[in-house]
């Protein structure tokens, strides 16, 4: 894992973007398409902001695919994760295709479809980011390291859900759906590039127990730790935890 810490959250965003931005060319330049999986919530606002004014990116030979999504909201709500994707990223660049998890029909046909044709070839770049709880995507502690299928069915941790009220998408911890479809952590895991951003203190035990503690499902996060293309990237609130020596290693 490599660690960068940005000015601020801006240049946090601005690196993560140009860094996807180069990984899809080459993809597109070496195979003539590219695959990314695209996470949200606060954490992706200046990344995807960045990312959609990346010059040289062909984006009609991008797939992207949906990270996660809460099961029981629809997209006239304004937490949509689907809403969220579709107002920062889809209706801003021609994308040649994205993979919504809210495609019609119930979640666990979703699942296994869109599951499907995530697996079948190769991702070239993961844009995710980690909880309060050091949750990864919705994979909440302690995680299930050992799931294979692309998309699983999980139920929320109370602080994963109290989070996206502190983030004011709810107005209170009982409007917060119980349920949602994630990408499982070994999914995630076989993308070829992964680059996490992660800004704002409340983030920063997290991001601390996900880079020097151990590997455990009880930090899904940390199971990053063991990927060979993984770029942490964070503002220095979200570093604020982190040990001098590890500090000064990163960029």
């Amino acid at each position: 894992m490599r660690i960068e810490i940005a000015a601020d959250i801006e240049e946090m965003g601005r690196r993560a973007a140009e860094k996807a931005a180069q990984i899809l060319r080459d993809a597109i330049s070496d195979n003539r398409r590219a695959r990314m999986i695209v996470a949200t919530g606060a954490s992706q606002f200046t990344v995807l902001d960045h990312l959609t004014q990346q010059p040289d990116i062909d984006w009609q030979l991008v797939d992207g695919f949906h990270l996660d999504e809460y099961i029981g909201i629809d997209r006239s709500h304004p937490a949509s994760f689907c809403r969220y994707l579709d107002e920062r990223l889809v209706q801003k660049v021609p994308l040649g295709s994205f993979q919504f998890l809210d495609a019609g029909g119930t979640p666990e046909e979703n699942v296994r479809r869109i599951g499907q044709e995530l697996s079948s070839q190769p991702v070239d770049v993961a844009l995710v980011g980690i909880g309060e709880n050091a949750h990864l995507a919705f994979n909440d502690p302690p995680a299930n390291f050992d799931a294979t299928d692309p998309y699983i069915i999980v139920e929320l941790d109370r602080l994963c859900r109290q989070q996206q009220v502190g983030e004011g998408w709810f107005g209170s911890l009982d409007e917060v759906p119980t349920h949602a479809i994630s990408m499982s952590v070994q999914q995630i895991m076989k993308s070829r590039a992964i680059l996490c951003s992660v800004p704002d203190t409340r983030k920063a035990d997290a991001v601390q127990a996900a880079v020097e503690g151990p590997v455990t499902p009880d930090v899904p996060a940390s199971i990053l730790q063991q990927h060979p293309n993984c770029t942490l990237l964070l503002d220095p609130p979200a570093a604020s935890k982190l040990s001098e020596s590890t500090r000064q290693a990163a960029s």
